[in-house]
């Protein structure tokens, strides 16, 4: 128990450093109320326990790196306990004659979780600093041409870290030995309390004075530095144990493939700091410095100057720096391109949401870089690519900058007409996208599956020069204007015409029917599947029979659109076995799979100088790896262009085969017509 003495000091610690505190958090709460409007209030009960249940079980935290995500999970799990731990302290302390030891059975159970949980809290820490200040893994590194704060450069992250880490090792291990020494003042052990039972064996020959001292200075050190360090939390890393379960909780809710609109039509997306969404601030706030979404990140895989770690980490620093001036308003915030990243590293991001999919705490840097990237566009400030691009759909209405009346010249080639779904009622209507009606080898694909549905007898039709561009990318590269236009003509399009179901072969274009749509002449009522679901009905109807099985070994790749944004990842491998390949997984598959590079609008764009290895290369590379491989197959018509590509330009042609899903279906079934036809002979 304190003396008189000790505990008006400790009283007055609290009340001078709460208040240091209360300030801190008063300063992020102003600066994440003035951040863009963004609706998050629906449901919130539901979604703050789900957050809870989350966070409690770390769930979020498991989705990667499951060795470093043991030792954090010792340290959450005996932090939380150990708010129970310091409450006990304190009356320990206020409470004459009040302790654990020696107590009833639930008394027991507390010394017991204590006890262990404290060398788990320990061993995590100690685990996690060499880590990263002894393994130092690259993962924690980021790439020379990202742009970085002034004090991350100067080692900021690793020293928010290292005062992170030696508080909690000083707070828990200091707390520790303190009940070593209560048990070695009461001359034995406890059963109770195994760890700190035989951590006092050494200090039992102490004298009663030494002991107390000892007590009193292990009290001091555990429960004055979380008093001590109060000032700092909001400021600190640490802060993520606050914010992050309000971040989950607040989390977007609805579908991942729809984007926010715009909050400011007349100014859209973000400049400066405060014109991003309030969640998006939050963010900063709740983001742990794990750079796990920059290992996920193709883009800085790449070697670009884009980090979504690094963009968050920014946006922390600066708040931090100017927390007084942004939670007043007093004078105008600077552009994000002029603080927390550059140019180039807004256009470097394929939108493939791997950093939303990874992150523990909720955040969405990606969202961030769309809201810049509707500024730029609005201003005017983009490639000329992209631009160009931009142009061509607008005027033509398809990326490529052709007429509409070449859009359906690929079914020129086949035997059969397909209806005009236009003039004629349809079961299914194929939205074929521009990849699919355009480019060369895409147009193979689509021939493919015409033939397939024709010769299942699907009853299926399409727009010919009627169909424009869905607009899923040209959202994404920030052109919101024009992407109202394409769906609001596409959408006219399809109220006019008579069909139970949409079906496209094209991930992108089945993101934006399925999730965008919905606003715009009530296209949102509409089923929209993936060709890979309509083949699997098709083959356990037996509408489409697999008359002689492939041989050899196959991979595939998950397209992002499909599988991350849409959880489409079943239906495309149901399709590879069907056709009697040995399906063999990559190690980053399903919703870990790595972009193929060309999302957001980056198809259209020029590599950037920096660039070491495509991410269709890296991944290309990741297939290779897993030994004899005959196809590499692929669900979307940017994949098969992007991969074919990456097999040439990285000196492995004719090592393995890049195929769409229906080339092994088609395959398996005309090799089977042709081995009749051979046996027969």
């Amino acid at each position: 128990m304190l003396t008189t003495p000790e505990r008006i000091a400790f009283v007055l610690l609290v009340l001078v450093c709460g208040g240091l505190a209360f300030t801190g958090f008063r300063n992020i709460i102003r600066i994440v109320r003035r951040g863009a409007p963004a609706d998050r209030s629906d449901n919130l009960v539901a979604r703050f326990v789900r957050a809870i249940v989350d966070v409690g079980l770390q769930r979020t935290v498991f989705k990667a790196r499951p060795v470093v995500s043991l030792f954090h999970g010792f340290i959450f799990f005996g932090f939380s306990f150990y708010l129970l731990v310091n409450i006990n302290d304190i009356l320990e302390a206020f409470v004459e004659g009040w302790s654990t030891i020696g107590g009833g059975p639930i008394a027991s159970a507390f010394n017991l979780f204590s006890d262990l949980f404290s060398v788990l809290v320990l061993i995590g820490m100690v685990m996690l600093l060499l880590r990263r200040f002894v393994q130092k893994p690259k993962s924690l590194n980021f790439n020379p041409s990202v742009k970085l704060h002034a004090k991350v450069t100067a080692g900021g992250v690793r020293f928010d870290s290292l005062i992170v880490g030696v508080f909690i090792l000083l707070h828990v291990g200091s707390r520790w030995l303190g009940t070593a020494l209560h048990l070695a003042e009461k001359g034995h052990g406890d059963t109770w309390l195994p760890t700190a039972s035989l951590a006092s064996i050494p200090f039992r020959g102490l004298s009663a004075g030494a002991l107390e001292t000892g007590i009193h200075a292990c009290w001091w050190l555990a429960m004055g530095l979380i008093v001590l360090f109060l000032p700092y939390f909001p400021r600190s890393k640490h802060l993520h144990l606050m914010v992050a379960p309000v971040n989950l909780a607040l989390a977007k809710k609805t579908p991942r493939g729809e984007l926010a609109a715009v909050a400011n039509s007349s100014q859209p997306g973000a400049e400066a700091l405060t014109d991003l969404p309030w969640t998006q601030l939050l963010d900063s706030y709740a983001c742990i410095m794990c750079n796990r979404c920059q290992d996920a990140c193709p883009a800085h895989a790449s070697g670009t100057p884009l980090s979504p770690a690094a963009l968050e980490i920014n946006k922390r620093y600066y708040a931090n720096e100017h927390s007084s001036t942004l939670a007043t308003g007093n004078g105008s915030s600077p552009k994000l391109l002029d603080f927390a990243i550059t140019e180039d590293a807004v256009w470097s991001c394929t939108s493939c949401y791997a950093c939303v999919e990874v992150c523990p705490v909720g955040n969405e840097p990606m969202m961030d870089l769309i809201e810049m990237r509707r500024s730029l566009v609005f201003e005017g400030k983009m490639a000329d690519e992209v631009a160009e691009v931009l142009r061509n759909l607008d005027e033509k209405g398809n990326s490529f900058g052709d007429s509409a009346r070449k859009r359906a010249r690929w079914t020129k080639a086949l035997d059969f007409k397909i209806p005009d779904a236009r003039k004629q009622p349809v079961e299914y209507l194929w939205f074929v996208g521009d990849f699919a009606s355009f480019d060369p080898q895409s147009q193979e694909v689509s021939r493919a599956v015409a033939g397939l549905l024709h010769e299942a007898g699907i009853d299926f039709g399409i727009l010919y020069e009627g169909e424009r561009s869905a607009g899923n990318d040209i959202r994404r590269v920030g052109e919101e204007g024009l992407f109202d236009a394409l769906a609001e003509q596409n959408a006219a399009l399809l109220a006019e015409c008579e069909f139970d179901k949409i079906f496209t072969t094209d991930p992108h274009t089945f993101n934006a029917l399925k999730n965008e749509y919905g606003p715009y002449a009530g296209a949102g009522q509409y089923q929209v599947v993936h060709y890979s679901t309509l083949l699997v009905e098709l083959l356990e109807t037996a509408r489409l029979p697999v008359k002689a099985p492939l041989t050899g070994r196959a991979t595939y790749h998950d397209p992002c659109y499909l599988g991350r944004y849409n959880r489409g990842f079943d239906a495309p491998r149901d399709v590879i076995r069907a056709s009697g390949v040995e399906l063999v997984e990559m190690p980053r598959n399903r919703e870990n799979s790595f972009c193929c590079g060309a999302g957001g609008g980056r198809i259209w764009m020029k590599d950037h100088e920096d660039v070491r290895e495509r991410p269709s290369e890296n991944r290309i590379r990741e297939a290779l790896a897993l030994g004899e491989i005959d196809y590499f197959v692929v669900s979307c018509p940017k994949d098969l262009t992007m991969y074919r590509d990456a097999v040439k330009t990285s000196g492995n042609e004719g090592k393995i085969e890049v195929v769409d899903i229906v080339d092994l279906l088609s395959r398996a079934m005309r090799e089977g017509d042709q081995k009749r036809m051979e046996a027969a002979a």
